[in-house]
C-alpha cells in the first residue's frame, strides 16, 4: 500500500455548527459574527453560509457592512466553545480510523493513511463525518501537504457546482496539467502581496514560479522563503504528519472599542485590564510568560506593534500590566485608538 496525505475541510464550519442547532435556518442567509446585533459598529463576520455569500458576504467583512447587503439575513453571535465541541466530535469521529490525524484548526486537519484507494478512504470520511456529526466536508487527496491542500480547493468547487462528489486528487502526475497555467496567488500561502512581488520578477502563472531561478529568489526572499516558493510552484511539499498536539508558543487578546479612545488614562485602563485577563487566562493552563507585545491600532488603521522581554519569566497577572503599560510609553498617542491588543509569549515546556 501507498502513503496518501489527505486534508479534509469542514464546509462552512462554524454557519454549519449553527444550523445543525437551529435547523430551522437551513437554507437562509447565515452571518456569525460579534455579538449578532448588526447594528452595532466595529464587529466583524466570522463566516457566512453559501446563502449569505450569494450576496457577496464574506469572513472578515464589517457586520455592518454584511447587513446592508442582505439585511433579511439571519445574524448570529459567536460562540467559540460550541465551534471547540464540534471540530473534537470531527476529529474524534477521523481517529476511529487507522490513520494519523494532524490537526490544523477548527476545520480543518490533514490525515496519513496507508491504502491502495484514496478515494473511497476520502468517502468514508466524509460518510463517517456526517453520520456522525451531522456536518460535512470535502476532502483533498494528495502525495504531499502542500497538494493535498490545494486538492481541497477543487473538490469544493466540484462539489458546489453539483458535478463532483467532493473529493479531489492533486499529485505530481497531474500538477502540470492542473496547475501550470494557474496564477501564482492560487497556491497555498501566496496572498495579495507576494503575487505583487512575483509578478514583479515576471512571474505570473505556477509555470513561471516552478521554472524561476532560485538564486534570483534567494536574492529577493532570502535564503529559505526563495527555496520555499521554488518549490511550492513544482507542488513539493511535506509527507510527514503527526498527531501530536502543536504546543502554543503565545496567546493574545485584542478589543475593538465600540467608541475610540482619546483619553489617556482610559488607554492605560483598558490596556491593563485586556493584559490581566490574558496573563490570567494563561497562567491558570500553568504557563509562564517570558516576553509582553502591544498592539495599538489608531482612527487611520495605522497599527504599531511593541515588543519587551521579561528580565525573568513570571505568571504574576500584575508584573505583566506594568509591563505593558511601560511599553505604551514607546507609542506617540497623537490621534484616537480604536483597537488594544496585548500578546504574551510562553516559556517552552521542558522536552520529556
Amino acid at each position: 500500500m501507498s502513503w496518501w496525505v489527505l486534508h479534509v475541510d469542514m464546509d462552512q464550519f462554524i454557519a454549519a455548527v449553527e444550523i445543525r442547532r437551529r435547523p430551522e435556518l437551513r437554507g437562509l442567509p447565515v452571518v456569525v459574527g460579534g455579538s449578532g446585533d448588526p447594528t452595532l459598529p466595529r464587529q466583524v463576520v466570522a463566516t457566512a453560509s453559501y446563502e449569505a455569500r450569494a450576496f457577496g458576504i464574506r469572513s472578515g467583512m464589517p457586520v455592518r457592512a454584511a447587513y446592508k447587503k442582505c439585511p433579511d439575513a439571519v445574524f448570529l453571535p459567536s460562540d467559540p466553545a460550541a465551534y471547540d465541541a464540534a471540530s473534537a466530535e470531527v476529529m474524534d469521529t477521523l481517529r476511529t480510523f487507522p490513520v494519523v490525524v494532524e490537526v490544523w484548526g477548527w476545520d480543518e486537519c490533514f490525515v496519513g493513511a496507508e491504502t491502495d484507494d484514496p478515494e473511497t478512504l476520502a468517502a468514508e470520511f466524509r460518510a463517517a463525518v456526517v453520520e456522525r456529526t451531522g456536518l460535512t466536508c470535502c476532502v483533498g487527496i494528495g502525495d504531499n501537504k502542500t497538494r493535498a491542500k490545494l486538492a481541497t480547493n477543487f473538490a469544493k468547487l466540484s462539489n458546489t457546482s453539483g458535478d463532483g462528489n467532493g473529493i479531489y486528487r492533486l499529485t505530481a502526475a497531474n500538477w502540470r496539467e492542473v496547475m501550470d497555467h494557474r496564477p501564482v496567488r492560487d497556491l497555498w500561502g501566496i496572498g495579495a502581496r507576494m503575487e505583487h512581488n512575483l509578478n514583479e520578477l515576471g512571474l505570473t502563472t505556477v509555470a513561471d514560479l516552478a521554472a524561476a531561478d532560485v538564486d534570483t529568489l534567494k536574492k529577493r526572499f532570502g535564503p529559505n522563503m526563495g527555496t520555499w516558493y521554488a518549490a511550492l510552484g513544482r507542488g513539493l511539499g511535506d509527507t510527514q504528519l503527526t498527531d501530536v498536539p502543536r504546543e502554543p508558543v503565545s496567546r493574545s487578546h485584542e478589543e475593538t472599542f465600540p467608541s475610540d479612545l482619546v483619553e489617556r488614562p482610559d488607554v492605560e485602563r483598558e490596556l491593563r485590564r485586556i493584559a490581566l485577563e490574558v496573563t490570567r487566562e494563561v497562567v491558570a493552563e500553568g504557563r509562564t510568560v517570558q516576553r509582553v507585545s502591544v498592539k495599538v491600532r489608531f482612527i487611520n488603521f495605522y497599527t504599531p506593534i511593541k515588543s519587551r522581554k521579561l528580565k525573568s519569566s513570571t505568571q504574576d497577572p500584575e508584573l505583566v500590566a506594568t509591563t505593558a503599560l511601560s511599553i505604551l510609553e514607546k507609542f506617540t498617542l497623537n490621534r484616537p485608538i480604536r483597537l488594544l491588543g496585548v500578546r504574551v509569549e510562553f516559556v517552552p515546556s521542558p522536552l520529556i
